[in-house]
């Protein structure tokens, strides 16, 4: 490996490191709360996104089944194709993107608002079509991706996941979400042995 690529890869956790000291700054507690509240209350929650954006919120959808709040990824494609019948007035969808404006997220927006389910959009531009339309909106913060082209979506997606996780932890309080209950769902595993040895 040359000189360069061991100092640029040393730099990316500074990077991120950095973005996720600064992101703390942008935390709203009202509006994260707000989300929370709604997570907590979601018959079933959506999430959506495209690109790094979409993956990470595949993570964040099974994040949520792993405390038994019902949750599927609905790709942009197949929501417009009928799969956002998978929600119903009273649900919530999840939106993450870092510029707003995915223009294959807006339709979701739309059948979303029609349908009476709410909506959480994480993004960085608080002026953006989906943020503007959105019930509640979560700031992303992202101060530059490790490449040097400034181009990757590295630090934007660990950012987001950041978010993500610290929904997640809020709402194994909000719900009261026991270990024992994990053990259920969880008996796969190292984790599954370490959690039912540990519930017998």
């Amino acid at each position: 490996m040359t000189n360069e690529a061991l100092t640029r890869a040393r730099e990316a956790y500074e990077i991120e490191a950095e973005c996720i000291r600064e992101m703390l700054n942008y935390f709203d507690e009202e509006a994260f709360g707000q989300a929370v509240e709604l997570l907590a209350k979601a018959p079933r929650i959506g999430t959506s996104g495209c690109g790094h954006s979409g993956i990470a919120c595949q993570h964040f959808s099974h994040l949520l089944c792993c405390i038994e709040r019902p949750s599927r990824f609905i790709s942009p494609a197949e929501a417009v194709h009928g799969a956002t019948g998978f929600l119903t007035e009273g649900d919530v969808m999840v939106l993450a993107s870092r510029g707003g404006k995915t223009k294959e997220l807006l339709p979701i927006l739309d059948i979303c608002k029609r349908k009476g389910v709410k909506v959480i959009t994480i993004t960085e531009n608080l002026e953006s079509p989906l943020a503007l339309g959105a019930d509640v909106v979560l700031k992303q913060y992202v101060n530059r991706e490790t490449d040097k082209y400034n181009a990757q979506g590295t630090t934007s997606t660990t950012a987001l996941c950041v978010i993500f996780h610290a929904l997640q932890t809020a709402l194994i309080e909000e719900t009261g979400y026991q270990n024992e209950q994990f053990a259920v769902i969880h008996p796969g595993g190292a984790v599954g042995e370490r959690l039912n040895h540990k519930s017998i």
